[in-house]
């Protein structure tokens, strides 16, 4: 809804709800504190009104590119299949499956990659959008870094080599990455295993012998490194869209349609046969859903596969939160409710009523992008929902979830298949509530002043640099205290000017930042390219610091840090 507000306020109603669609790449290593509703405002320590305004400022900016920019072109379609970076997290769950729908696919994971081409009607290239189903949890759990993961570093890699002498993020070509259905679909493509003994995990609940469910981590092609899995699932997915992208030869035509509805998911009827009928839930959590998952446990002692509740934690639960009601706890059999989530309100609703289901159609293909517009945790099938893993524990709407969704998006499809509009036939149904900033909460205290010790300044290096660094060596330094931004500048003796060559948004830069009391030191590495050009480099880094002027009023002051100019030479 902001991004909404702000395109109304630039565009009019050019923008509008019917024709904006916010689908997004999966990442555990994003910006949190954005969602209005309870439960997530609790786990991402309130709302975080600067998460929000930077996350709503960078859609819009990417929507006034766009704006911009736009011109006459073609769109192609070409698509085929991944191996090797996606893994069924939950395969118990899968066989629960009738067997006639599993003998319909290869593979208990999906493998397919869509992927959309854009060009000028030159037939110039001008950008992709390609989908395929894989968690980014490349980086995991002990990351404390921003990162795009996987996903993000495939579209860096595209982007990169289609914007010649452009910085992250900037360029004409756009290598857009989404996610489709990846619910189960995990980049730890070796597997769970315990890591106190090296092997494998319980089948059923993902847990070990000693030490339980937190030591099962499911592992990537590089093992614990987090980066190296991230760079190798990154590529494979770079390089078989880049392949597809060059393949597309399929020309998509045609009008374009769209409908949307908001739909209160608490009270679908869901038509399962001729003569029987049955509904979906107020929304529920179920003991699994504490367990974690092999890509990130739960720190509590709850596993995978709980079919019934623990007398202790819905005591706990019973006395902090109030017990679910018995309508509710029949209506999600046989998951025990751990939160009552639908019956919770105060001090704001926990989890989203109504949700939105807006869909395309096409005679050739669907794409299921999984990840649109609001957050309504999984969507399991009937049979997967009965195993009750930490998927099934997250089926917030009830057993009956999938089909409630499958059957409003019949409904979907056929307004469009038959050219009409949301207006004109869709009812509309009844639309979320958009809370006030007042309303809202954040657990987070005020950021004190920052301080730094005596006889330094802020943005002073701490570590110097050597004078000189080969290739494929790490170039470290810190600095007194940071914010986001740094850059690696190389200087040009023709020009007598510094270029930069690489930001915080560069692959190759990492910004650690660590905090102690008021005081903190940030360190930047840089991992020195087999492409780095020989010559003489510096990095500089840009923030701000907090000072107190006079007894009340506290200032923003801007820093910037600068390392001592070093040499980087190739190796012979």
């Amino acid at each position: 809804m902001y991004v909404l507000k702000e395109l109304e306020v630039k565009y009019g109603i050019l923008y509008r709800q019917d024709n904006v669609i916010l689908s997004g790449t999966h990442t555990h290593s994003g910006l949190g504190g954005y969602f209005q509703y309870t439960l997530f405002m609790i786990t991402s320590k309130g709302y975080i009104k600067p998460s929000i305004k930077a996350i709503v400022n960078g859609i819009v900016k990417s929507i006034d590119i766009a704006h911009r920019n736009i011109k006459p072109g073609r769109i192609y379609m070409s698509k085929g299949e991944l191996e090797e970076s996606n893994l069924n997290r939950s395969p118990h769950s899968y066989l629960n499956n009738p067997a006639e729908e599993r003998n319909k696919y290869k593979s208990n994971t999906d493998k397919q990659v869509t992927l959309l081409k854009f060009t000028d009607l030159d037939g110039d290239g001008m950008g992709m959008l390609s989908w395929f189903a894989v968690h980014a949890v490349s980086m995991n759990y002990t990351n404390q870094m921003v990162s795009s993961d996987n996903m993000g570093y495939a579209s860096y890699l595209l982007e990169q080599e289609k914007n010649i002498g452009f910085l992250p993020g900037e360029g004409p070509f756009v290598a857009a990455f989404a996610s489709s259905n990846l619910g189960d679909a995990s980049p730890n493509i070796r597997g769970p295993f315990c890591a106190n003994t090296g092997l494998p995990c319980d089948y059923l609940n993902s847990s070990c012998p000693i030490g339980g469910l937190k030591m099962c981590v499911a592992l990537g092609p590089a093992g614990s490194d987090m980066f190296n899995n991230t760079k190798i699932i990154g590529e494979n997915i770079f390089k078989r869209a880049k392949d597809l992208y060059g393949k597309a030869r399929q020309e998509v035509r045609g009008p374009l349609h769209a409908a949307h509805q908001w739909v209160n998911m608490t009270d679908v009827t869901v038509q399962l046969n001729s003569t029987h009928t049955s509904r979906t839930c107020k929304p529920a959590l179920g003991h699994s859903f504490a367990a974690g998952t092999t890509d990130g446990g739960g720190d509590l002692n709850f596993t995978q596969g709980a079919v019934e509740g623990d007398p202790f934690w819905d005591g706990i639960r019973d006395a902090l939160l109030g017990a679910p009601s018995n309508e509710t706890q029949d209506c999600h059999q046989p998951k025990p409710i751990l939160f009552s989530t639908g019956e919770m309100t105060w001090p704001l609703p926990w989890h989203p009523i109504s949700t939105t289901a807006q869909g395309t159609f096409s005679n050739a293909e669907v794409v299921v992008a999984g990840l649109c517009n609001i957050y309504t945790h999984y969507i399991t099938t009937y049979e997967e929902y009965q195993i009750q893993r930490y998927e099934g524990a997250s089926t917030i709407y009830g057993p009956h979830t999938l089909s409630a969704y499958i059957q409003k998006f019949r409904g979907l499809a056929k307004a469009i298949a038959e050219v009409r509009t949301t207006y004109c036939t869709l009812p509309k149904g009844p639309e979320p509530p958009f809370f006030k900033d007042s309303q809202l909460f954040s657990l987070l205290p005020a950021a004190a002043v920052d301080k730094k010790p005596i006889n330094t300044t802020f943005g002073e290096v701490l570590e110097r640099v050597d004078p000189e660094y080969t290739v494929h060596i790490t170039d470290t330094m810190s600095f007194q205290r940071d914010k986001t931004f740094v850059t690696v500048e190389k200087y040009h003796n023709s020009t007598a000017h510094w270029d930069v060559v690489h930001t915080d948004a560069s692959w190759e830069t990492r910004f650690h930042w660590v905090k102690n009391g008021a005081e903190s030191n940030a360190t930047i590495e840089w991992h020195i390219p087999l492409s780095a050009q020989a010559g003489s480099y510096r990095i500089r880094h840009f923030g701000h610091y907090k000072q107190r002027k006079g007894f009340l009023e506290t200032v923003i002051i801007a820093y910037e840090g600068v390392s001592d100019v070093f040499r980087v030479s190739k190796i012979k």
